[in-house]
């Protein structure tokens, strides 16, 4: 640049001395002489301060030129920078558009209307939530019946209010409910009156400097997978339609106070205390009675060993319901980390049963150990996650809801070993399709006994000694039939065909097949009963279907 200028200074010089040359008339006499040389030295100097002026000029002209270039950087630069604060401020307020804002605390509104129906090839009596423990074995009438059902039980409502206390300290409330709530008094023959009921109502507490999160009242267990991290409604269940999640999935919801420490969002730690429930396996035939079942001959004494495990739901309770007896809360521990690959937590559970039997308090112990994993197999498209968990006592974590415990000949509880395992694929064909295929299992190990009182007596959960002669004979009652293995494949797709100002709305269909195994049990050889010869099965095939509106 510097250069142009100084040749446009020098030509312009060049032309001026040109022209003045041009018209000083030749010399017309030696004795001008002087004169002359001393007009052109006169003029020397004057075109070397004219070039010295021009080159000034150049130089301030340079100095002009990049100072427009330094403008013209910095106000790219501002403008960027305003783009970004428009789209950042765009952005806070489509964010603050969403949410309600009363005294400081900003509550946002959540949940979708439902309207889903239900099929299955083996009747169960169930809504939205399948019961797989109770698939029908071919000895009763509606294991030869189907249904179907429609249903707007699953809508759900929710409401999350946050406020910041300062830029560390950050609290918020969160409350979640269905119609899911069966009482006594809930039917649908006419007005199909059903209550809802509480999925999660609990309350946080965040400080970001020391990396601390502090949760108190209902929510999913901490074995609960989760998509990333260990914070709450971060929970990754299967996106299936089917309200009681597939088996294999590891779960509850239930009250609990919790503790997480955070290094940099990257490894987590928590220790939850959570609300203690046993599920019971008596023994045999009489799945409801204190005395065990007996295979042949005697009998066990009707009080004495089994004084007091369940006791009636009291204040506050429906009275048809019980409650198990326990004294002291589960406990989870949980490390979870995120290195930058996909999501890994592993964990344990400790647990405590509690009975009271010949005059004493009784304590057994239980628990278990699991893991999750979840990858982006590949990014924003195709997710993959697993899961699973080992131990003994640990039924109730299960969506099939197998029994924890049943009891020793001495009336003590035998919790019953158990493992659990899911996974699955979720496929984001594109921004408006996702499409999923999952499966799992949940396994017991048996937990057999044999007692002698004038004569044999069979107890425990799948002791073969239990009749299933007639388990694939409509009308039979010898059906003992103690599940050993429930497992299912599911596949199904949710389509987004509305995404807008006015919230989302998707249809989706969900197929499932699922097969129930008991324990092999006592069955007809030649006419005679044989230990060990019957091992029913049931299977049911489902499909579903929903449309949901998500307003908010």
């Amino acid at each position: 640049m510097r250069s142009k200028l100084l040749a446009v200074a020098i030509a312009a010089g060049l032309g001026v001395t040109s022209f003045h040359v041009m018209a000083d008339p030749a010399p017309a006499k030696s004795s001008s002489k002087t004169t002359t040389q001393s007009t052109q030295s006169a003029e020397i100097e004057a075109l070397k301060a004219q070039l010295q002026a021009l080159q000034a000029k150049v130089v301030e002209l340079e100095q002009r030129t990049d100072a427009q270039s330094d403008i013209n950087v910095s106000t790219g630069q501002a403008v960027e920078n305003v783009q970004k604060q428009v789209a950042a401020t765009d952005a806070q307020v489509k964010k603050s558009s969403d949410k309600l804002s009363y005294k400081g605390v900003n509550i946002t509104l959540g949940g979708f209307l439902a309207a889903e129906s239900i099929y299955r090839s083996h009747n169960e009596g169930a809504d939205i939530a399948s019961n797989y423990n109770a698939i029908p074995y071919k000895n009763v009438p509606v294991g030869h019946t189907s249904e179907f059902r429609m249903t707007a039980r699953q809508s759900r409502v929710s409401m999350l209010a946050q406020g910041d206390v300062d830029p560390n300290t950050h609290l918020a409330g969160y409350i979640e409910a269905d119609f899911l709530g069966g009482a006594q008094t809930a039917n649908q023959n006419e007005s199909n009156s059903f209550n809802p009921r509480i999925r999660n109502v609990y309350m946080t507490a965040d400080w970001d400097t020391s990396g601390l999160h502090l949760l108190a009242g209902q929510n999913w267990s901490l074995i609960t997978l989760n998509s990333k991290g260990m914070l709450p409604r971060t929970e990754l269940t299967p996106p299936q339609i089917d309200a009681q999640y597939v088996p294999g999935f590891t779960w509850a919801r239930q009250p609990q106070i919790r503790l997480v420490k955070d290094w940099g969002k990257e490894y987590w730690l928590g220790i939850s205390l959570e609300n203690p429930q046993t599920t019971f396996y008596l023994n045999g035939n009489q799945a409801k009675a204190p005395v065990p079942a007996i295979a042949a001959g005697g009998t066990l004494p009707a009080t004495g060993p089994y004084s007091i495990y369940n006791i009636a739901g009291g204040s506050g309770y429906d009275s048809v319901n019980t409650l198990s007896l326990n004294h002291i809360p589960d406990v989870v521990v949980k490390f979870a980390a995120d290195p930058g690959y996909g999501h890994y937590e592993v964990f344990g559970l400790g647990r405590s049963f509690y009975n009271r039997y010949n005059g004493q308090n009784h304590d057994t112990w239980g628990g278990g150990v699991g893991l999750g994993v979840v990858l982006p197999l590949i990014e924003k498209t195709l997710d993959w996650q697993f899961s699973g968990m080992t131990g003994k006592g640990i039924g109730r974590y299960g969506s099939t809801q197998l029994p924890d415990a049943t009891f020793s000949p001495n009336g003590n509880l035998a919790p019953i070993k158990e493992n659990m395992l899911l996974t699955g694929l979720t496929w984001h064909a594109n921004s408006d399709v996702d499409v999923y295929l999952f499966g799992g299992r949940e396994s017991e190990s048996k937990k057999d006994f044999t007692a002698w009182n004038k004569g044999t007596v069979a107890l425990g959960y799948g002791n073969p000694a239990y009749n299933n002669s007639g388990c694939d004979i409509e009308g039979s009652t010898n059906c003992v039939g103690n599940t050993k293995d429930i497992w299912q494949g599911t596949a199904g797709f949710w389509w987004k065909f509305y995404q807008g100002k006015f919230g989302k709305m998707q249809f989706g269909a969900q197929y499932s097949y699922t097969k129930r195994e008991s324990f092999a049990g006592q069955g007809l050889v030649n006419g005679v009963l044989v230990n060990g010869a019957a091992s029913p099965k049931a299977t049911e095939n489902m499909f579903f279907t929903s449309f949901r509106y998500y307003p908010f």
